[in-house]
């Protein structure tokens, strides 16, 4: 949400039982989302903004340990077809801004589920795999907060906290380094590149779809390659 991999120097703590975690994934109104692909989508850019989004979902609910995810938006359409997936749909609050969002998800999957592991997701992973994502959630330590870069290395895909520890999120322009000075551990993986590549550019879209796009994303991108 707007390096290169290394193994960790140190030791590892122990990786959280990967088993009843609860995502929560910010969605935009579609009118409004992902405005950086103007150039590339056209009028076709909400469309291509809840593709990437329904890929999302489709992945994480996928995704061995996760029981359940739950999508912030305000936007009916979206909100609609995202809980005939499965997903369920929490009513944002207007003009809280990302992380109040988020922080209002955490807030309902509390309320769901009081004593299991929490993240925040990006909804923009169109490419994701939920055998890497489980790999991300399987390295999260056993009490407190972690969280995953983006692929430029400067924002936050992933954020996770672990039951009792508050989320804190702190996403947006800059994230990786405010997550870090608040303490979050940050998890330095290989090959889980389709959690970190978020999507706000056509270029982003061309290595998502070199790493393999889900099938809402691929069937809107062959249309759009063909204009």
């Amino acid at each position: 949400m707007t390096q290169d991999t290394v193994r960790p120097s140190g030791p590892v703590a122990p990786a959280a039982p990967a088993a009843d975690w609860s995502l929560v994934l910010p969605l935009k109104p579609l009118a409004l989302a992902k405005s950086r692909l103007a150039p590339y989508a056209g009028p076709h850019r909400a469309e291509l903004a809840l593709s990437f989004a329904l890929d999302t979902v489709t992945a994480a609910l996928a995704t061995p340990g996760v029981s359940r995810v739950l999508v912030v938006t305000r936007d009916a359409t979206a909100g609609a077809r995202l809980a005939e997936l499965g997903a369920v749909v929490v009513a944002d609050e207007p003009g809280g801004g990302l992380n109040r969002a988020l922080a209002h998800g955490a807030s309902a999957a509390l309320a769901l589920a009081p004593r299991t592991p929490l993240a925040a997701l990006s909804a923009d992973l169109p490419a994701l795999r939920p055998t890497e994502l489980a790999r991300v959630l399987g390295a999260v330590p056993t009490d407190g907060r972690a969280f995953l870069a983006d692929s430029p290395g400067l924002g936050t895909t992933l954020l996770a906290s672990t039951p009792g520890r508050p989320l804190s999120p702190a996403f947006g322009d800059g994230s990786r380094a405010r997550h870090a000075a608040g303490g979050a551990l940050e998890l330095r993986l290989p090959d889980v590149e389709s959690v970190r590549r978020d999507v706000d550019t056509g270029a982003d879209l061309g290595e998502a779809a070199v790493l393999g796009l889900g099938p809402y994303t691929r069937a809107l991108f062959a249309r759009l390659d063909r204009c």
